[in-house]
């Protein structure tokens, strides 16, 4: 019988250890949560005891979201060369070690280079782990764990929050045991990371057929060979990230890095500034922090449904329809900003849910529509770039709510959703239900391709 290419590794069934994967690459997210969200709350002791500017209260809060900016990209591009599992493991030992370190700082331009790091590797984790999940797992169950990390975000910052309030009240050296805390959680992951397999698609791409063999029969069974691997490289003389780029990968670039910008722009900005916007909506004091709550809880739930929808709706209706009724949710908020306190609760969770599409699909679509060779690159420049807008959209809040008012602010948050469902109209893909070298190649292939070893 011939064995066709992806057969038995893309059609497998969900294993354990598929399951434990998804878990352990869920760190990543999870402490991406925990460590912007844990800053928040310390700084209500940092700044006064550091005596810290407006300015540099402002850094030091960005810090990490900058970290994240640059390590995503390096990361990315570290793992493509040298190896996801290598990688899986050395980001959090460095958010472990400079986690603790934050206990001992005694002036903000060391808090601001140790949270610049931990956000560094906690940017690098995103490209390392779901580059390696992707590269593992079925086709039929990678989009929701692929989307099941962004769910892990949110509960990372719940956590966060928690575990602030109670560290709050031990006394002035609460806001230090917070900072260190993360630590806690990412000695946890990097024990459960270790022993994980490098991926034998990246391994195969590198010409290391023997290796990749044994981690397919470690994995996929005694039967499972390297002809169950897809040759990617056919037809790809250069796999340098540009050359890819210019070989039509540019555009499908550009469509992550846009629908990404548009999907957390006003997600970021109406989480951080979540009590001051229903604030300016006549939702104020314990209600305003009432309501926070509730839209968190919202954006979670609404991910929850995105996940079990994602596979039976396919990738495309999904992102656009997000786009379209979340958006209109804005837009009502942005026409309507007097309406009643129960009628603007209600619109701020329907955004929070109906969002939850294009949340997931920010680590399902840039790992499936780039080659194995590109992919950790890849998902690196495009986190990266949508940090970017998310770091001017969070900026620009506090001027837009001065300047033009609860109504205004929502009316340009609606059109941003607006950009997003032009351009997913225009350019977003459907992969549902394909293995992952398909999904990533630019024209359908008519034939299986088999791979013998010695290739």
């Amino acid at each position: 019988m011939t064995v066709t290419a992806g057969n038995r590794v893309d059609d497998a069934p969900l294993s354990r250890f598929h399951k434990k994967l998804a878990l352990y690459s869920s760190g990543g997210p999870f402490l991406d949560g925990y460590v912007l969200s844990i800053i928040g709350v310390a700084m209500v002791q940092i700044t006064p005891q550091l005596d810290l500017s407006s300015s540099a209260e402002g850094l030091i809060g960005a810090s990490a979201l900058i970290g994240i900016f640059l390590g995503a990209f390096v990361g990315g591009y570290l793992t493509d060369r040298f190896g996801r599992q290598v990688l899986y493991t050395i980001d959090l030992i460095a958010i472990i070690g400079c986690s603790v370190a934050q206990f001992w700082a005694t002036d903000p331009v060391w808090l601001f280079v140790l949270r610049l790091l931990i956000g560094m590797a906690v940017g690098a984790d995103y490209p390392i782990a779901t580059s390696l999940l992707a590269e593992f797992t079925p086709r039929r169950y990678r989009g929701p764990l692929l989307g099941g990390l962004v769910v892990m975000w949110f509960v990372g910052a719940a956590v966060a929050y928690i575990v602030g309030e109670l560290l709050l009240q031990t006394g002035d050296d609460g806001w230090r045991w917070m900072l260190a805390s993360a630590a806690l959680p990412a000695t946890v992951i990097v024990l459960l990371r270790l022993g994980t397999p490098e991926s034998p698609r990246w391994l195969a791409n590198k010409g290391r057929v023997e290796e990749a063999e044994a981690v397919l029969k470690k994995v996929y069974g005694p039967e499972a060979t390297i002809a169950d691997l897809p040759d990617e490289q056919e037809g790809r003389e250069n796999v340098d990230l540009k050359a890819i780029l210019r070989a039509g990968y540019g555009g499908r670039m550009l469509y992550i890095s846009v629908f990404w910008t548009c999907s957390i722009v006003p997600l970021f900005a109406i989480y951080a500034f979540g009590p001051k916007i229903l604030g300016a909506l006549e939702l104020e004091g314990s209600l305003a922090n009432v309501g926070s709550a509730l839209i968190t809880v919202m954006f979670l739930i609404g991910c929850v449904i995105a996940l079990l929808g994602v596979n039976r709706i396919g990738r495309r209706p999904l992102v656009i329809h997000s786009f379209v009724w979340s958006g209109l949710a804005l837009l009502l908020l942005g026409v309507f900003p007097d309406a009643p306190a129960a009628v603007i609760m209600v619109l701020f969770a329907l955004y929070a849910v109906i969002i939850g599409g294009t949340q997931i699909l920010q680590w399902i679509y840039p790992n499936e529509l780039f080659p194995t060779e590109v992919r950790g690159s890849a998902v690196g420049l495009a986190s990266s770039a949508s940090r970017i807008g998310a770091a001017v959209g969070t900026y620009l809040v506090p001027m837009a709510l001065t300047g033009w008012g609860i109504g205004g602010t929502m009316l340009a948050a609606a059109a941003i959703n607006a950009v997003g469902a032009v351009v997913s109209v225009l350019w977003a893909p459907e992969t549902r239900g394909m293995a992952l070298h398909e999904a990533a190649a630019l024209t359908p292939r008519s034939e299986p391709v088999v791979r013998t070893a010695g290739v």
